[in-house]
């Protein structure tokens, strides 16, 4: 039975050799990367595409009159360090406005439909990470990721750990070559040891080269202050989003923890007194389910005085285990407004996490009312 997937979205494949085909009123490259337990892959060759269509039991097919671009996977011929096939597609000369691909999954034998997947709300993207084929207890499943990039497949290429060339000559416009150094900026990870953050700036929780997934904490402080002789209280909450920023769950003084433990507020601090953190919430990172694609950290007033009257606000990211600071952000300015936005970690389709500081106020006394502008930051 054909199931229509909706982003994030998976199934099993009852089928040992699956066809992903990529349809779209539009010309598309369509390829493919294997992946092992870091997220990345193992070298080059296990990016399969045009000009290098197979590789670990993955095989690329160009399109062929009615017949679209294809990538069928033998899971028994598949390595066992890999972990996951991505498939990707990429628009020769454009971008993805106005297209609407489709991804339909079908048993390579029999050509049985198993699952289709359109991923909504394309724009500016120029490529996109369609769906996904992953190893689960012994099965193979299929996810509908739909994940867009503005710079191409060399953008996709590059954050999976393909070397990519774009100055050689190539057949398709959009496709890299992969030889020669990445062109790509490195992001800043945790290789060097902590990492202090300015408004806007990110970095990928990747320490010696696999992603840090294991318990960190957040904490988050401020200065005590008074403000017309009451003290001023803050409550620290965090948000959890799904693919399509959807509010999937929140921590907060009022619910100290969800997703079975996965994310646990140590609970309510309401002046700001004493040395150190003044909240902290708790994250296993490799415990969340896999819908959870964001976190926001946001804090308060729920006595209604504004952030201007607020000192020294800060949030920083600890290793869970030993404590070691790994990441901090120090707030530097205010706004008279009762709520701040001050961090997200977002999960990539690479494994990784990322946080990034933000910095952003908003008028509200309470996590709920975050909500929203919260899911625009994402």
């Amino acid at each position: 039975m054909s199931v229509a997937l909706t982003p994030g979205g998976n199934t099993g494949l009852a089928a040992t050799r699956i066809t992903v085909e990529v349809a779209a009123p539009a010309r598309l490259d369509v390829s493919a990367l294997l992946l092992d337990a870091t997220g990345k892959v193992r070298s080059d060759a296990d990016f399969v595409f045009y000009n290098a269509p197979s590789s670990g039991g993955v095989t690329y097919r160009p399109a062929s009159g009615s017949d679209a671009d294809s990538v069928t996977v033998d899971t028994t011929a598949v390595p066992q360090a890999i972990e996951r096939i991505v498939v990707t597609a990429s628009v020769e000369g454009g971008t993805f406005a106005g297209i609407e691909p489709t991804a339909v999954a079908r048993d390579a034998g029999s050509g049985t439909v198993l699952a289709t997947f359109t991923p909504p709300g394309l724009g500016p993207e120029t490529a996109l990470i369609v769906v996904e084929l992953y190893r689960r207890g012994g099965d193979w499943k299929i996810r509908a990721v739909g994940q867009g990039y503005s710079n191409g497949l060399a953008g996709i290429a590059t954050d999976f750990g393909v070397s990519v060339a774009e100055d050689e000559p190539s057949p398709h416009a959009s496709a890299p070559s992969i030889s020669g150094p990445p062109t790509a900026p490195a992001k800043i990870n945790l290789d060097k040891g902590k990492v202090s953050l300015t408004k806007g700036s990110s970095v990928s929780l990747v320490k010696g080269g696999a992603p840090l997934l294991s318990l960190v904490r957040m904490g988050l402080g401020w200065d005590a202050a008074v403000s017309r002789g009451r003290r001023i209280d803050l409550d620290a909450s965090c948000i959890a989003y799904d693919a399509q920023r959807k509010e999937v769950g929140t921590v907060y003084f009022g619910k100290l923890t969800a997703f079975n433990g996965s994310i646990q507020h140590a609970g309510d601090n309401l002046t700001g007194k004493g040395d150190g953190d003044d909240e902290s919430i708790a994250v296993h990172l490799g415990s969340l389910p896999p819908h959870v694609m964001g976190l926001v950290f946001v804090v308060n007033s729920y006595s209604g005085q504004k952030f201007t009257e607020v000192r020294n606000a800060y949030c920083r990211l600890l290793d869970g285990s030993s404590g070691q600071e790994l990441v901090r952000f120090d707030l530097t300015y205010a706004e008279p407004r009762t709520g701040v936005m001050l961090c997200k970690l977002v999960r990539q389709y690479t494994g990784e996490w990322e946080m990034t500081a933000l910095g952003e106020f908003a008028d509200a006394k309470s996590a709920k009312g975050m909500v929203k502008p919260a899911a625009a930051l994402l």
